[in-house]
């Protein structure tokens, strides 16, 4: 035992120099984004033509239909028959409203007679002015029974003529809603009708892609079919509401004298003619004091430490910011948790967001 204790006082206390250092925690990983590489070059879209104008067509009164020559994907001209109701109550609508402009013919004539013999009596001084007055009165109700009969028979020929259905215009029928023997309620719809006349490409986007365009913008459009098929292509319209279920907006893109390929339903791709000028779309969070002097943390490559960057923006759409100026193709910029990052911070590797 005394042999112990002396080694242990020669040995003497342990100090915390002689502790081992801890390690040096590790840098923390960072989210971000890299820059697009293909911003400022062709990025292509897949949609689908369209017709710009497809309208719900059906009948303005009640009634069953006898017949409907067309079916879906038939092609009319307009002023083509495309369906009819069964007109026997309409025809017979229509000659009661004859008959009854008869008989009011025939009342106003034998008013006209009566007024004109009660006219001539009082002029030679037989019949009384009480007479004349009263026959007078008599052709006045008569000529607006006239009026009201002719009315009538107006209105039931409109009705019988809108027994039956015509294209508004040239197109395709795309949908049929109603068969014959079918008893419709009035505005109920039989067919819907997609005119040929002028055609688009609608594409859906997400919120980050949308920002990056603006009514007006210039695409080429290709036929996935045949990409030597081509069109010009002008954005016309941006949905304001997104898609419930995929949180996409749907962009219009109007056809310029599309060639004959580019037929309803067909697959098309669609490339910006200047993409570049749309600038970097980055999430609104990821800017640093975006009021006064806008920046972005960008990481660099090398030793990923990041760098403080100034950027210009552009407009605001949906959550997203679009960079006009700063950044080039291929920056890793730091997304989330910018505000506790410090110039030349060492960050670890990159998660994506």
């Amino acid at each position: 035992m005394r042999v112990l204790a002396l080694i242990v006082a020669l040995a003497g206390p342990v100090t915390a120099a002689d502790a081992p250092a801890p390690e040096a925690a590790a840098p923390r990983p960072v989210v971000s984004i890299v820059v697009n590489p293909q911003t400022g070059l062709p990025v292509t879209y897949v949609g689908t033509v369209a017709a710009r104008i497809e309208t719900d067509l059906g009948f303005p009164l009640t009634g069953t239909i006898a017949e409907r020559p067309v079916s879906a994907g038939d092609t009319v001209v307009t002023g083509e028959v495309l369906a009819r109701l069964d007109p026997e109550d309409l025809d017979a609508d229509l000659r009661a409203a004859e008959a009854g402009v008869a008989v009011a013919e025939a009342q106003l004539r034998s008013a006209t007679d009566a007024r004109d013999r009660a006219r001539e009596l009082a002029a030679r001084g037989v019949g009384s002015a009480t007479r004349l007055e009263d026959a007078s009165r008599a052709l006045v109700a008569a000529e607006a029974r006239l009026e009201q009969a002719r009315a009538a028979r107006d209105r039931a020929a409109d009705l019988r003529r809108l027994a039956t259905l015509t294209a508004p215009q040239d197109g395709v029928v795309t949908e049929v809603a109603a068969e014959p023997g079918a008893t419709l309620s009035a505005g109920q719809r039989v067919l819907r009708l997609a005119a040929t006349g002028e055609r688009e490409i609608v594409i859906d986007l997400s919120e980050a892609d949308v920002a990056a365009f603006q009514p007006g913008a210039s695409f080429t459009a290709r036929l996935a079919a045949n990409a030597a098929v081509t069109a010009p292509a002008i954005l016309t319209r941006i949905d304001p509401v997104a898609e419930r279920a995929t949180r996409t907006r749907r962009l219009h893109l109007t056809l310029t004298d599309p060639p004959d390929g580019f037929r309803l339903g067909a697959l098309a791709r669609v490339t910006p003619e200047v993409h570049a000028a749309a600038g970097v779309v980055l999430p609104a969070g990821s800017i640093l004091d975006p009021d006064s002097a806008p920046a972005v943390w960008v990481v660099t490559p090398g030793d990923r430490s990041v760098a403080r960057t100034a950027v210009t923006l552009g407009p605001t759409i949906g959550g997203f910011v679009i960079v006009a100026s700063g950044l080039a193709a291929g920056d890793e910029v730091v997304t989330k948790g910018i505000h506790s990052l410090e110039d030349g911070q060492i960050v670890g590797p990159r998660v994506t967001p």
